[in-house]
């Protein structure tokens, strides 16, 4: 019991790996950038969050949709004044410029809400639903974070394939040039991609805090990081191959404490993303794209 018990562990941790690396991968496979910005909108997220259940006494729904609301418009923003007129810039300005919008947040979270961390308040009071007799225990902050992921997962899939917007963005992912030409406005599918993106990063910010409950400005840069590592191991550009990975990497990160070194799991975690690499370099759901030059 005690295997499965960290397996399911291990899935709740990987869910929101997967949630956070749909941000990046949506990213990547529309607009071709990587946004290293988008560990510390997850941080935006949280502090949002545990100022509106602290001063202004808000419940946990409304405190997440102006979570939400406020890291999208934070996305969008940062999309319109750093990236958008990096364009037609070559991938290097446009990977410096998303560092220099990381430490521009950071820094700014440290000046406005200082470097003292912040707990955040229990909104489950600890509550587990036990199966086999009480043998088996898994809190509802681990059953919650699953079931929203593959609900995420499910509304993305839906979205991508069955609306307008959705397949305006697999025209943009598939060639953007084509797409312009065919009447598709590319900077509005960026923003939205972004908007879409920011927006999955506060739930993401939600579900940490309630696993991990603090909140401090560095907060967000190595879940992000480790997403980002869950978005190349699945396929980045793949949105199943974000979930793939996220789970996979939970999994992997879970046991390794477990049974391995708490102190070594993070190198075990990037290790098997430089194996995987070595054997398929564009992830386990990604594929190869040939270019005409």
């Amino acid at each position: 019991m005690n295997f499965l018990s960290y397996l399911i562990i291990g899935i709740s941790l990987g869910s929101v790996y997967a949630i956070i690396a749909l941000g990046y991968t949506m990213v990547y496979g529309i607009a071709k950038m990587l946004n290293f910005a988008h560990g510390d909108i997850i941080m935006i997220g949280a502090y949002v969050a545990f100022f509106a259940l602290t001063r202004f006494g808000l419940s946990a729904i409304p405190a997440t949709i102006g979570a939400i609301v406020i890291c999208t418009l934070l996305g969008i923003t940062v999309e319109k004044l750093a990236y958008k007129p990096l364009r037609s810039a070559s991938s290097l300005a446009v990977l410096i410029t998303a560092i220099g919008v990381s430490y521009f947040l950071q820094n700014g979270a440290q000046l406005v809400f200082g470097n003292d961390t912040k707990v955040f308040p229990n909104l489950t009071n600890n509550g587990a639903f036990s199966l086999f007799g009480g043998q088996l225990s898994i809190s509802y902050v681990t059953l919650m974070t699953i079931a929203v992921c593959l609900l995420i997962m499910a509304g993305l899939v839906l979205f991508i394939n069955h609306t307008k917007t959705g397949m305006a963005m697999r025209a943009c992912s598939e060639d953007r040039d084509a797409a312009r030409l065919m009447g598709i406005n590319v900077d509005r599918t960026i923003s939205i991609t972004f908007a879409i993106g920011s927006g999955l990063a506060a739930i993401a910010s939600m579900l940490l805090c309630m696993t991990y409950p603090s909140v401090y400005p560095m907060m967000g840069s190595m879940p992000g990081i480790k997403a980002f590592t869950a978005a190349v191991f699945g396929g980045i550009g793949s949105i199943p191959g974000a979930l793939l990975g996220g789970i996979l990497l939970g999994i992997i990160e879970t046991l390794s404490k477990v049974y391995l070194s708490t102190q070594l799991s993070d190198a075990i975690v990037f290790s098997v993303l430089i194996v995987i690499l070595l054997i398929r370099p564009t992830g386990l759901l990604g594929h190869k794209v040939n270019e005409k030059v």
